[in-house]
């Protein structure tokens, strides 16, 4: 990983151009001929979860978003000069409510109310930054949600100059949600129409197109295994809440969903029980982080559909559990062609957790950290996997600029990827295969993991080999260009932060203790050379990645064919129910 890279951050959404952002203006400024709101037929709960430590953190002037920190000029944020995209669309999306709502003496409601007087004399009528129709959506719940606290004591006139917003910003969707893209951005401003129709009086109308285009959106986008095409599970359960949210305020207001949107809900809840981790969190791959603390229990909570884990694959992700571990292994070819923007090369990478803590991860997305930082995180070697030095099972085109920001797609990478379960009595194996190497080297990844019932003992085998003459011929080719003897590769196992690791027995093993006091022993079968070297943390919110450690076994290939073995095991001594009575630190 490279030292010092650039640290501007950057939005992982798609920016509207020039012309679009001109549209959506004076989309927004014609809004606010049609009729207004003129009340609440209903006030939904705040569903989302704010954090006391954020707000307060807001009210003592520390503006944290997209991972730069500033210092609030005049108790106003608006007349900040946005360090960033991301950091512009965190701040106009107005996510923040939650935190200053969540302080339970009710003293963020102050700031809060002052910081949206200001938007609506700046912005209220269209102007400015802030104005599409996925962060229109975002902020209209989040003003719906919220509204008692932010109404409360406020004068006539103030409670005008609300609801007149309120009822633009129904309209700007109701207008303008067919301009966002597909996915995410989508769902956030057919939710927030659907909130507006459902909340506010005089805007009942807008209800059946906003249903029928969701039903249209969730049959287009969720796949019959409940996945979306990105396989960034932190996204899959942005979207899940969304769908959540809207169903429930439908009925609490007497409305019912779209069986379309039921059937979504029913699907993806599995999926993302197949992804989430012992500690309660997301595996993080594809651009995705663990998920708001809380977030993903809060909304299968809400789901009401049954706890079930699939069996096979689960948006394309294998899944072993047993005892107090877990393991989740990216097990399908990730997302290719020009609108793979965000996805990562992360082929046959595993995460495992044990308890409440993450022991091998991948380093995460570095799209908060700037353009270097996110490439680095899209490479293999970011990842819990083998990768060929110099090289990544999927390979990004070329970088591009498209307004304003760098854009680089994965454009090639495994066709194919095999996935064989075998159960014996004492454990469950998965074999896994990948051809991403097959075109630059003659080479198939081959990776075997096995974790015993009490899931105190995981085996693993990676190799790399040529499986038919005409691979032996591409490799053949490969090693006469060579310099030196064979083709040098490494298998990697990224540690989180919070472990303390150490070599032990003569530089022959690992020793890994974790935060609450649990212990593992990494030891390998000496097909290759052990080091324990420098690694990153990649985390969105944080100020700088975190600086952590990596395992690695390295080889070379000589012949058509090399393996390396390892394994991961509780020490025998230690006792099978663990007590982890560690306090966490506060998720900044």
């Amino acid at each position: 990983m490279p030292e010092t890279l650039s640290p501007a951050p950057i939005s992982l959404r798609e920016r509207p151009g020039r012309i679009l952002r001109s549209v959506n203006r004076w989309a927004a400024w014609r809004a606010g001929f049609s009729p207004r709101a003129r009340g609440f037929t209903s006030q939904p709960d705040p569903r989302s979860i704010g954090s006391d430590t954020r707000g307060r953190q807001l009210m003592s002037g520390n503006l944290l978003f997209a991972g730069v920190l500033m210092q609030l000029p005049e108790d106003l944020p608006w007349a900040i000069d946005p360090p960033s995209d991301a950091f512009e669309d965190e701040l106009h999306g107005f996510e923040w409510l939650d935190h200053l709502a969540a302080i339970a003496d009710g003293s963020g409601r102050p700031m809060a109310q002052d910081w949206l007087a200001d938007w609506l004399k700046r912005y209220g009528s269209g102007k400015g930054p802030g104005w599409s129709p996925d962060l229109v959506g975002r902020r209209q719940i989040r003003w719906i949600s919220h509204a008692l606290f932010l109404m409360s004591g406020q004068s006539t006139a103030e409670t005008r100059a609300f609801f007149a917003a309120l009822g633009r910003q129904t309209a700007f969707l109701a207008r303008r949600w067919r301009t966002t893209s597909h996915g995410l951005p989508r769902f956030e401003a057919l939710t927030g129409l659907i909130y507006s129709a459902c909340a506010l009086t005089g805007m009942e109308h807008h209800l059946p197109a906003a249903l029928r285009a969701l039903a249209s959106e969730c049959a287009h986008e969720i796949d019959a295994s409940g996945g979306i095409v990105t396989r960034n599970p932190e996204e899959l359960l942005n979207v899940f809440t969304l769908l959540t949210w809207a169903a429930a305020v439908l009925q609490e207001s007497g409305k019912k969903p779209d069986p379309a949107v039921n059937t979504a809900i029913m699907r993806i809840a599995p999926t993302l029980r197949s992804l989430r981790h012992a500690d309660g969190a997301l595996a993080r791959f594809q651009g995705g982080g663990r998920g708001a603390p809380g977030r993903l229990d809060q909304a299968l909570s809400q789901s009401g559909v049954r706890p079930s884990i699939l069996k096979g694959l689960a948006m394309g992700y294998a899944r072993l559990s047993a005892g107090r571990t877990s393991i989740v292994v990216d097990a399908s070819p990730p997302m290719m062609g020009p609108d793979a923007l965000n996805s990562h090369a992360s082929t046959l990478a595993f995460e495992m957790t044990s308890g409440r803590r993450p022991v091998i991860v991948n380093c995460g997305s570095g799209a908060s950290f700037g353009a270097d930082w996110r490439r680095a995180g899209r490479a293999t070697p970011s990842h819990s996997t083998l990768s060929i030095e110099g090289y990544s099972s999927s390979r990004l085109g070329r970088r591009a600029a498209h307004q304003g920001v760098v854009r680089q797609a994965l454009i090639d990478g495994p066709q194919t990827v095999e996935v064989q379960e075998a159960e014996t009595g004492a454990a469950r194996a998965i074999a896994f295969s990948h051809d991403g190497y097959r075109r630059t080297h003659g080479l198939v990844h081959l990776r075997s993991l096995s974790l015993e019932n009490d899931g105190r003992l995981l085996r693993g085998e990676d190799g790399l080999a040529a499986l038919d003459a005409q691979d032996r011929d591409t490799l053949d080719r490969v090693i006469a260009r060579l310099p030196m003897d064979g083709i040098p590769y490494s298998v990697r196992f990224h540690l989180h932060p919070d472990i303390e690791a150490k070599l032990d027995m003569n530089g022959s093993a690992v020793s890994l203790t974790l935060r609450g006091g649990e212990t593992w022993v990494f030891r390998h079968g000496q097909e290759a050379s052990l080091s324990l070297e420098k690694s990153v943390y990649l985390e969105s919110g944080r100020l700088k990645p975190r600086a952590t450690k990596q395992i690695v076994l390295s080889s070379r290939l000589t012949d058509y064919g090399s393996a390396v073995s390892w394994s991961l095991a509780k020490p025998t001594d230690t006792p099978r129910g663990h007590r982890d009575y560690e306090r966490d630190d506060d998720w900044l």
